[in-house]
């Protein structure tokens, strides 16, 4: 273990909110306030959130298609003692979007890295699942071609943890279709517009669940939470 150079700058992890914009802390608005720049993965987004608070600050772009050749950039930044701060469309950067990228070069060039915590779907979904939650595994996004998304789910089907996953609404009936045919019929929840003016919370069989979103669809982006697997 090596001590972080004080002329270097710190890597915050900014939280936002996933909905409902009074969920954004007071030390979210001070830290994204102060720093001198702001990597968002969306800047006409994030542009809008601090609008909405009054936060002037600049603003870069930090997403899939441009981590590598960015990454470097904000890495020299750091390293020459700017503050830095990450965030993500909404909720806690590094939780299905390339955050964890940067964060991971960080580490590695002895920058510190704070947390500044927040919202989270996944979390959110899991207390008011009613499944377990001292035991749970997040498998974020399962794979869009089925032939591997059935191979990830049969290698899930032992699992005794609550198991969550995210699940853009155009793939949501095939990928609880597969869900039932791996898993079988267990307790299963989906959660969607987390926050937001429709939010609504979806709790049945796996079966259940399906003939709802086949017969009334469902908008938004979907958190599904499933029950492990029973113990015998």
């Amino acid at each position: 273990m090596s001590e972080v150079p004080d002329e270097y700058g710190k890597l915050y992890v900014v939280s936002t909110p996933i909905g409902n914009l009074e969920d954004m802390t007071l030390r979210a608005l001070r830290v994204l306030s102060q720093v001198d720049l702001v990597a968002a993965e969306d800047t006409r987004h994030t542009g809008l959130l601090l609008q909405q608070y009054e936060v002037h600050n600049q603003l870069t772009s930090y997403h899939d298609h441009n981590k590598e050749k960015k990454t470097p950039r904000l890495i020299s930044l750091l390293k020459a003692g700017k503050n830095v701060a990450m965030v993500s469309d909404a909720g806690t950067p590094g939780i299905s979007d390339p955050a964890f990228y940067l964060v991971r070069a960080a580490v590695r060039e002895g920058i510190e890295v704070v947390p500044v915590p927040g919202p989270s779907a996944f979390l959110a979904a899991l207390v008011v699942s009613g499944l377990p939650t001292d035991r749970f595994v997040f498998e974020g996004y399962l794979p869009q071609k089925q032939p591997k998304r059935l191979k990830r789910l049969e290698n899930l089907k032992e699992e005794e943890r609550t198991l969550i996953f995210h699940e853009s609404r155009h793939r949501l009936k095939q990928v609880v279709e597969d869900i039932l045919v791996t898993f079988g019929d267990r307790p299963m929840v989906l959660a969607r517009e987390l926050t937001k003016k429709f939010e609504e919370i979806l709790r049945g069989k796996t079966s259940e669940i399906l003939t709802h979103i086949s017969s009334k669809g469902l908008r938004g982006e979907v958190v599904i939470l499933v029950a492990g697997k029973p113990k015998r």
